[in-house]
Parts: C-alpha cells; sequence; structure tokens
C-alpha cells in the first residue's frame, strides 16, 4: 500500500515543476518574489492532501494530477490545453503529414461494429487488400465487440516494418454469406494528405481546396498546381473553407507559392519582450518567387469555419491584391499555439497561447475575422449538405476523390435536393469575367482597411504604431 506522506510530497512537487514549466525563467521570478507565488499554489496541496487521506477509495494520483493539469489550461483561454501522450503522438503525426501505420480511416455503423472507411491509396491496407466496408472482427485476436474507435487505431498503428493480423467480415453485394478475410499487413509510413480536392473546370479554372496546413501542404500544392498548369490552368480557385489552420510556418511556405519574394505574410507579438517564448515577435516574410505567374488570376473561397494558418494565408493574399476572397467573414482565430512537451506524464505536453499573429494590414482578427472582398453566404446546414454531397459522390469510389459534386458547376446534373455551391459559382463567374486579373482587382477587391479590422482592444494609432516599430527594431 503506497504511503500517503510521501505521495502527497511528491505530487505537490511534480505540480510546483509543472507550473515552472509554464515559462522561460519562472524560477527565478518565484525566488524573487519571497514565498508569494508558492502560497499561489498552496491550496493545490490542501485538496491534494485531503483527496488522498479522506476519498472514499484510494485514488489514482495519475488521474487526479491529468486532471488538475486540465483544469488549470482550460482557465486561461479555449485554445491553451493539456495534452495527454496519446493526442500528442496523434498531433505529431497529423502537422508532420505521416504516421506509422497501414493507412485506413475506420467508423462505427449503426450496429457499433468497427467498419474500414477507406483504404488509403497505395497504403499498406490497399496493398494487403482491404476493402470499404469491410467490418473489423478482430485485431491481433483481440475481438473488437465493444472497443472504441480511438482503442481499435491505437492497436492498428504500430511501428513501420510490424505487422498486425486483421480479421475482416466482408459482404459481397446480392450475397448474404459472410466471407472472413485473414490478413497479416506489415506497417509502414502512410502520409496524411492536405489537398482534399484538385480539378479542372470549364473554361481554363482550375479548382483546389486545401484541409489544413502541416509541414507538407506548401509542396502538395506546388505539385498539384504544376499538374492543374499541364491542363491548361488558365486561372485558379483556392479553396480553404472548413480549413481549422496548423502550422504557422506551413502558412509562410504556402504564401511563397503564390506572393512574390520578400512580403510579410504575417508577424506575432507575446506578452512582452524578454519572455523567450519560440513566437515572440516572429515575422514571417516570403523567401522564394512564387511557382505560378504573378498575374494569374487568384480567387479565394473562405467561410466561418476558416481560422488560424488559413486566415493569415487569407489575410496575406488580399492585403497584397493577389487574390480576391469569396465567402463568409473567417473564424477569427488570431492567437499562436505553443506545443511545450512535459517530463511529467510521461510524453504529455501542453498547448500554450504564447502570442497573436497580425496580418500585414498591422492588425490582429482575433475574435474578429476577415471579411471577403465579395460576399456570399451559405447557412451551417447548406454547408453541411453541400459537404455530404460532396462525400457521397466519391465515398464508394476513391477514383472519384477530384470529381465531387459541387452541383451545377462541376456540371452535376440538377435534381431534387441537389446544392449548388454558390461560393464557387461566383469565384468562377468572376474568373470568367475578365482576362485581365487587374481589371477584376478593380472591380472587386476591397481595400483592406476595410476587409481586416483590428480586434477590440487592439484599435488605437498607438498600437498600430507598436506594430511597426517592432518590425523596424529587428
Amino acid at each position: 500500500m503506497r504511503t500517503s506522506r510521501s505521495d502527497f510530497i511528491a505530487l505537490f512537487l511534480f505540480l510546483t515543476f509543472t507550473f515552472l514549466l509554464l515559462s522561460n525563467a519562472y524560477v527565478g521570478r518565484i525566488f524573487a518574489q519571497g514565498d508569494e507565488s508558492f502560497l499561489k499554489i498552496e491550496p493545490i496541496g490542501h485538496v491534494l492532501a485531503e483527496i488522498n487521506k479522506n476519498y472514499v477509495e484510494e485514488p489514482d494520483l495519475d488521474k487526479v494530477v491529468e486532471g488538475a493539469l486540465v483544469g488549470m489550461m482550460n482557465r486561461l483561454d479555449k485554445h491553451s490545453a493539456y495534452i495527454s501522450a496519446l493526442d500528442y503522438r496523434q498531433l505529431q503525426d497529423d502537422t508532420q503529414g505521416e504516421f506509422d501505420g497501414i493507412g485506413v480511416t475506420i467508423k462505427l455503423d449503426d450496429d457499433q461494429n468497427i467498419v474500414i472507411m477507406q483504404p488509403l491509396e497505395g497504403s499498406p491496407a490497399a496493398k494487403a487488400g482491404v476493402q470499404q466496408g469491410d467490418l473489423i472482427y478482430k485485431i491481433d485476436g483481440t475481438t473488437t465487440t465493444g472497443m472504441s474507435l480511438a482503442d481499435a487505431a491505437n492497436r492498428i498503428k504500430g511501428p513501420r516494418g510490424t505487422t498486425v493480423h486483421l480479421t475482416l467480415v466482408r459482404r459481397h453485394n446480392g450475397d448474404q454469406q459472410a466471407e472472413i478475410v485473414e490478413l497479416d499487413i506489415k506497417r509502414d509510413k502512410v502520409p496524411l494528405f492536405s489537398i482534399s480536392e484538385a480539378r479542372m473546370l470549364d473554361k481554363g479554372i482550375a479548382y483546389l481546396r486545401i484541409r489544413d496546413f502541416k509541414t507538407t501542404t506548401a509542396k502538395e500544392t506546388a505539385d498539384k498546381i504544376h499538374d492543374l498548369e499541364k491542363q491548361g490552368m488558365k486561372a485558379l480557385v483556392l479553396d480553404l473553407r472548413w480549413n481549422p489552420g496548423g502550422l504557422l510556418t506551413a502558412s509562410k511556405e504556402a504564401c511563397e507559392l503564390f506572393l512574390p519574394k520578400n512580403k510579410l505574410v504575417t508577424y506575432t507579438k507575446g506578452r512582452k519582450a524578454g519572455t523567450g517564448s519560440p513566437t515572440e515577435n516572429m515575422k514571417l516574410f516570403t523567401e522564394r518567387e512564387p511557382v505560378i505567374p504573378e498575374n494569374l488570376p487568384i480567387a479565394v473561397l473562405v467561410s466561418d469555419s476558416t481560422a488560424s494558418s488559413a486566415e493569415i494565408v487569407t489575410g496575406a493574399l488580399q492585403y497584397w491584391s493577389r487574390a480576391i476572397i469569396i465567402g463568409e467573414k473567417t473564424y477569427g482565430k488570431g492567437s499562436v499555439q505553443t506545443i511545450i512537451p512535459l517530463q511529467r506524464p510521461e510524453g504529455s505536453a501542453l498547448r500554450l497561447t504564447t502570442a497573436l499573429y497580425y496580418t500585414p494590414a498591422e492588425v490582429t482578427i482575433d475574435n474578429q475575422g476577415i471579411k471577403p472582398d465579395v460576399e456570399v453566404p451559405m447557412d451551417k446546414k447548406e454547408q453541411a449538405e453541400l459537404l455530404n454531397q460532396m462525400y457521397e459522390s466519391f465515398k464508394d469510389d476513391l477514383s472519384k476523390l477530384n470529381q465531387q459534386n459541387h452541383g451545377s458547376v462541376t456540371g452535376n446534373a440538377p435534381a431534387e435536393g441537389l446544392i449548388d455551391d454558390k461560393p464557387l459559382q461566383k469565384a468562377v463567374e468572376i474568373l470568367t469575367e475578365n482576362a485581365v486579373f487587374q481589371n477584376l482587382l478593380a472591380k472587386y477587391h476591397k481595400d483592406p482597411r476595410e476587409t481586416q479590422v483590428a480586434a477590440t482592444g487592439e484599435t488605437s494609432d498607438e498600437s498600430r504604431a507598436e506594430g511597426l516599430e517592432a518590425l523596424v527594431e529587428q
């Protein structure tokens, strides 16, 4: 049986150490302030002591600690959070653009069975013969009955070069008899793609939708743009709707595909100088020439779900008159989060808001968003129906991923209940109106002072001057 006093001391010291990790030089400050800072966290120790002494059952101290960390981070802002070891591994996979596994997406069917949603093209699962709709009956001999999706995913994933054994139940169309399929699948690196759809529409209009921004996004986008150029691209629609963002540096790399060298993409400002935050007063400029001609017409589609890094790209292309922004006002996530790994709990981390980012218009759009040049609203219900329509058009045939149903603008026959993608329609209409992009800009592009408005608390001339001064100093 564990000793209550020793457990309490260890836990108290751990929580104290966690507090020290929250900012650089905190150790020095805490001693400089005498007992004041220790008094601030003293109630945590008292609460833990009471839990350890009087709780009806012997408490799981690991869970208590994680609960305390979750609560601390949740009290800061809606974007700061404690990240468990499992979630941190998933986050690393997402941002790096690849993971070790077999390359399947899974879901629960109506009977709570775990079913293959998609084997990713070219993945170990696809090569081994896994098919869409296969029911996963066992993973390495363990039945999936009652298993959660997260648990199943963790069992299927694993280090590259290792093998997972899947027992699948496969039903063929019109055949009531189920087939049992046993497969040994060797895990490998599986790419996670940022591009959701890339295709040519009528009259030389190319369409490209970016799902999120990770380390591989700029290269993926450049490759797709080169393919579209070969197909006769005369103008481009860049779709950033439903894009929650991602890596700050990835937004700069994406802007380099479209903007000339040495253009400001964004800059950040922390609480105050000297805190040592990795995002403190960071300035991101384009460092190379664009991959497409500077006079090629571009329209960017945005929605109220366009956020974070997607807003940085939107703001930069709008400010530098490189694109006409079409759709709705964006989400308004103008803060920057830094991932801080923790030594304990082992493998966990903090997502801590460390700065606000500013557009080249010298404003932060946090909780404010960016207004489009051309407003084309779609309510939540219409957006959900459109997304479902797009998914239904390729879910049974992955070869149709780049032929999704956007309604009449993609040549799909009118039908009852068909949703037309109005923002995409408007973009195609504008881009085919005049072949000279400068003429389109003169007609549709608004002054960024109207579309990129400072968030509350950042509206004064003094604030704007501070932003310019920060740029000049370095």
